[in-house]
């Protein structure tokens, strides 16, 4: 099969589907891993799709960059911090995972005392490091210059050595289902496992979030204690969650 008209089928599948993994398109195409590899490699240098640990994700299924986020409903996402904040005392131990609405929460904290916080966001170690007696570890692995946030193996492997009192874990996707859902592998897993390693789980959702879908799916939501939100869900949405174990918070309310 000639390069061009592979290619081209990558980027179909892709399409339709939104994600792919090396070892799906190993098994259709019947070429050899390292040939789609290096297609993949070749269609995210030309910016075709963009490529993840282990497969590709359509250009459309990218989160927008960090910047873009902070624009966009940036005071319902502090209401949501200055509420998430009110849960935490001093003293406690938190996981607090990247992103807009977490870094709005590190914000809240400013005023705690005695934090112990894991974090792979560089924004949120520095909104608290430094301050209060409080003690910050930041997770290590594969820093995302667009992001300010590690993810993959080494975060995750070095997550398992801590337990906290605490996991807030941001969403970028609530889907009717209603899952948590995010774009991409290495990312959804992080968020699994903060989920899972704390006594007290909450999620932070501003309304942009929901009636949302992407690629991959984040387990333990069966972990959880607390949803976060700006304003009430739309009627269908608040059934959905109404399956979840987690109590609703509503910062406007």
């Amino acid at each position: 099969m000639l390069a061009e008209k592979r290619r081209a089928m990558i980027l179909d599948i892709v399409a339709e589907r939104g994600s792919v993994s090396v070892t799906e398109l190993y098994r259709r195409l019947k070429v050899s891993r390292e040939t789609i590899r290096r297609d993949i490699t070749r269609l995210d240098a030309d910016k075709r799709l963009r490529k993840t640990h282990g497969g590709a994700l359509s250009i459309d299924s990218v989160e927008p960059a960090f910047a873009e986020r902070m624009t966009v409903n940036i005071e319902g996402k502090r209401a949501i911090g200055r509420a998430a904040a009110e849960l935490v005392p001093d003293g406690a131990s938190l996981i607090i995972d990247s992103g807009t609405t977490t870094l709005c929460l590190a914000e809240s904290l400013a005023t705690h005392r005695r934090l112990t916080v894991y974090t792979n966001d560089i924004h949120v170690a520095g909104r608290l490091t430094g301050r209060n007696e409080n003690r910050v570890l930041l997770l290590g692995g594969d820093l995302q210059g667009m992001e300010g946030a590690v993810f993959g193996r080494d975060a995750t492997a070095m997550l398992t050595n801590y337990f906290a009192d605490f996991s807030f874990v941001g969403a970028s996707a609530v889907s009717p289902h209603p899952w948590l859902m995010d774009f991409s592998r290495e990312a959804a897993e992080l968020r699994s496992l903060m989920l899972a390693q704390a006594r007290t789980s909450v999620l932070l959702a501003d309304q942009t979030k929901f009636s949302r879908t992407a690629p991959v799916k984040v387990s333990a939501l069966e972990n959880l204690h607390y949803l976060v939100t700006d304003i009430r869900p739309q009627p269908n949405i608040a059934k959905a969650l109404k399956t979840l174990p987690a109590q609703i918070l509503v910062a406007s309310d």
